[in-house]
């Protein structure tokens, strides 16, 4: 497991990011507001986020709000678009290997009950 961020943060991070441009602080208040566990915090986005822009998943620009600080937005690449792909897979996999760990489980428990 990579211990520098949640294993699947830049997964949720390209996810949100294909479906339009964003920055750092948004792309977070997202995740803490849509997924029911959100284990990231800024440290760990912008560090996600600087791994993806140095693998080519994402390039940047900077925008100026006025009367604000200058933003850092993010857009996927086709690069992005393929990791993208390769996490859901990835996803996929570990999904079906924990459901089966469930249901498992679940059976050791209901025997234990008996």
């Amino acid at each position: 497991m990579n211990k520098k961020y949640g294993r699947h943060t830049p997964a949720f991070l390209l996810l949100f990011l294909a479906q339009k441009p964003s920055y750092g602080a948004a792309l977070l208040a997202k995740m803490k507001g849509e997924l029911p566990y959100c284990f990231a915090d800024s440290a760990i986005v912008y560090r996600s986020l600087q791994d993806m822009e140095k693998q080519g998943l994402l390039e940047t620009k900077w925008k100026i709000i006025e009367g604000g600080q200058p933003q850092k937005w993010y857009k996927i690449t086709p690069k992005g678009i393929s990791a993208l792909a390769d996490f859901a897979i990835d996803i996929k996999q570990r999904r079906e290997n924990l459901d089966f760990f469930l249901a498992r489980y679940n059976e050791v428990i209901k025997e234990e009950q008996n």
